[in-house]
């Protein structure tokens, strides 16, 4: 309460000048208390075993140096007790006008580290319905004051946090408070600190929270009004420059847009309201997490390794090999294995990671690390199944400056930190890299630092991808192919890192941006180019830049990229170019749109080769009679500038079961041998038709697709498809004859 005070003073002689202050000059008045802000509880006690005895947990501090390896390795006999809680339950805290706070810097790690795995267990339990299991600290204390706010007992809280809070896990608590009537009055999405702790620069976030409606006076009996999270605007500073000063802080200077500030820190689409499309599942995972840095070796250890049993030697890819010139490492992979069957498999590999990973797998809290040491943390199996076959597949790293896609070796097993896309197929690979899915996954993603980073949940499982003709995806195709092979070329060639190279690449953006683009965006969490500040900011190249732009061809790179844009822009029918405004408010309906597509039945399948046959049939060995009618008539394709739809995730919190339950287009596409009844009623035959078309992977004939029934004719399903055709339900391909979904 002092140090408020004193900074009130401080603050009110800078902004007034001198004046008389009234005595005392400080007042108590006893609203601030020396206790946990967010955590109650009766009693602190410690975890007895099964015996009765205090449980010990390593101590997450104390190391030793392992005599066989010279590494260091955690010393299990450095250990604290298992701190419990008895009657846990949310802090209250005192009524005030306004909340102001700058709550501890600890993410997931850190907490545990700082606060004690007891502690840290018990406050999730506490708070699991409000607040994310992997929040960082910070997000009780937003929840908390929020709360305050929503039951009128404060007016506005404020807070200073890191940037992260951008993250998924974050998001979600600052949107179920948009949500029930918090509106952000004033936020920074990304400024320059200095942790006091660390003495290391970070980057944080300011964000400022009110109702966005008048609360009914106390003793009126009257329902509130309902929460409108865009009644008020808010204002958004960006950060427009920075200049070092020599204290260690820096002069900042910001550009303000106002207008609704969202989940994400931005003004436009509110993203986080973007469910998952089940058109993406199962194709898009994190790579292994290893647990163990043991299990990597060097080329010539893998070399020896190998010829005790080559099976679990596998050439291996960490994120930040992505961004420079691969390293060529290998993995020990005893992923599934029984300890014996590891142990057979390769005895000088298991030695190797008993000697190497088991020392710090013992000590970890999670029991599946514990009691499987020999194996990853994490194995990943479903999407390893997905990759099984592929020559190549997509990967970016998980946090980086730039995002970029790239093709990786499918015989290559990457770790956790590259985003994994099991698709060999160049069309996916030009989508993602495009302007249009880069846009919008710098704004639906956090921020690690100052680094974008890619959340598979919110960056790739809503992204809609376009449906388009087989002319544009070969386009987009050729496109992505000389983009992936320049970028190798220059990479393998002159051992230049893509950072770097997108560096330049960015700074010949920026030079050039058209002002009417740039000068539209209002507030986008990515960061502004720095062509809105105007080219006179901007630095011409440096000598070393210029040498970077000429070897890895930067020009012709920034040229495949435009060209690039402008075709999955074309695929998806869009104008271009357009504003990173517009293009999030495109994407954010037409995921909308694809969501109500899917809740009628319609999946749009990125590998349908793949993913039909892992569905499994909702309705059993139900008679085609008796499945429910999906109507032609009702069946239009939804208005992209409607208002709210139901999501693939909002369909399973009001069924849990119905958003793995695949609708009829997504069931196995017959066999030969089990083949489709053909119904006898004309719309079953049209309902029939359009799901099987939707099942196909690639553009067929009508003589084709009447193989897929029992009894069909040809001449039949021809009429059918010229029908769905026309009422905008296929498409005809470039083939004449042939059409698809």
């Amino acid at each position: 309460e002092l140090v408020l005070w004193i900074g009130h003073l401080q603050w009110h002689h800078r902004n007034r000048g001198s004046t008389e202050w009234p005595e005392p000059v400080l007042h108590a008045f006893k609203n601030i208390e020396c206790r946990d802000a967010v955590l109650a509880y009766d009693e602190k006690g410690f975890a007895k075993d099964e015996s009765g005895k205090t449980r010990f947990v390593w101590d997450r501090r104390t190391y030793k140096v392992d005599p066989a390896t010279g590494r260091e390795i955690p010393d299990e006999r450095a250990v604290r007790p298992l701190e419990t809680f008895q009657n846990p339950r949310p802090a209250t805290w005192p009524e005030a006008d306004f909340i102001v706070g700058n709550p501890p810097f600890l993410g997931t790690k850190r907490m545990r580290d700082d606060l004690g795995d007891g502690y840290v267990d018990t406050l999730r339990e506490t708070y699991s319905e409000e607040v994310e299991d992997n929040a960082d600290f910070v997000m009780y204390w937003w929840h908390k004051a929020a709360e305050e706010v929503l039951a009128g007992r404060t007016q506005r809280f404020g807070f200073i946090t890191t940037n992260s809070i951008r993250q998924a896990f974050n998001r979600r608590v600052v949107h179920r408070a948009l949500e029930r009537g918090i509106s952000l009055r004033f936020a920074i999405p990304d400024h320059p600190w200095v942790d006091a702790t660390e003495c290391a620069a970070v980057r944080i976030a300011m964000t400022v929270g009110g109702l966005s409606y008048q609360l009914t006076p106390s003793g009126v009996v009257e329902e509130p009004p309902p929460p409108d999270p865009s009644a008020l605007a808010g204002d958004l500073w960006l950060v427009r420059g920075e200049t070092p000063v020599d204290d260690g802080s820096h002069t900042v200077t910001f550009t303000m847009f106002r207008g609704r500030i969202g989940s994400a820190l931005n003004i436009g689409a509110e993203l986080q309201g973007m469910g998952a499309l089940l058109a993406g599942e199962g194709v898009c995972g994190l790579g292994v997490a290893l647990h163990g840095s043991g299990f990597i070796l060097e080329p010539e250890q893998a070399a020896a390794f190998r010829r005790h049993g080559a099976g679990v030697i596998k050439p291996y890819l960490g994120g930040s090999d992505l961004q420079r010139q691969k390293r060529e490492r290998y993995l020990i992979d005893f992923s599934f294995m029984t300890e014996d069957d590891a142990r057979h498999a390769n005895p000088v590999a298991f030695n190797h990671v008993v000697a190497h990973v088991r020392p710090e797998r013992i000590v970890n809290r999670r029991e599946a690390i514990k009691k499987l040491w020999w194996r990853f943390g994490w194995e990943r199996p479903e999407i390893r199944k997905a990759m099984e076959g592929l020559r190549r597949f997509i990967g970016t790293t998980e946090t980086a400056k730039h995002r970029v896609f790239q093709f990786i070796d499918g015989k290559i097993l990457p770790d956790h930190m590259v985003i994994v896309i099991a698709s060999d197929d160049a069309f996916h690979l030009g989508v993602l890299s495009s302007r249009i899915h880069v846009v919008y996954a710098l704004a639906a993603g956090g921020t690690l630092e100052d680094r974008p980073r890619y959340n598979k949940t919110r960056c790739f499982d809503p992204f809609p991808f376009p449906e388009c003709t087989e002319a544009q995806k070969a386009k987009i195709r050729q496109l992505a192919e000389e983009l992936d092979a320049h970028r190798k070329r220059a990479q393998q060639q002159h051992g230049l890192g893509l950072t770097d190279i997108y560096n330049v690449l960015e700074k010949l953006r920026a030079a050039s941006a058209s002002p009417s683009v740039s000068e539209g965006r209002d507030g986008s969490p990515s960061r502004p180019s720095a062509g809105a500040l105007g080219e006179a900011a901007l630095p011409l190249l440096t000598t070393k830049e210029q040498a970077l732009h000429d070897a890895a061809l930067v020009s012709t790179l920034r040229h495949l990229h435009d060209e690039l844009d402008a075709a999955v822009a074309d695929a998806y029918g869009w104008p271009w170019p357009l504003a990173d405004e517009e293009i999030l408010e495109r994407v954010v309906a037409l995921n909308a749109a694809r969501a109500a597509e899917e809740a009628n039945g319609t999946i749009r399948w990125l590998r349908p080769e793949y993913q039909v046959p892992r569905q499994k049939p909702e309705t059993g060995d139900r008679k085609p009679e008796d499945q429910p009618e999906l109507s032609l008539t009702e069946g239009k394709s939804p208005d992209l500038k409607s208002g709210a739809r139901k999501s693939a995730r909002g369909r399973a919190k009001s069924d849990p079961s119905s958003a793995l339950r695949p609708p009829s287009s997504a069931v196995r596409r017959p066999s030969s041998a089990a083949k489709r009844p053909w119904p006898k009623p004309l719309a079953e035959r049209a309902q029939a038709v359009e799901a099987a078309l939707a099942a196909e992977p690639k553009p067929v004939t009508a003589a084709e697709l009447a193989t897929r029934f029992a009894r069909a004719k040809p001449e039949d399903v021809a009429e059918i498809l010229d029908t769905l055709a026309a009422l905008g339900r296929a498409r005809r391909g470039d083939v004449k004859g042939t059409f698809l979904r």
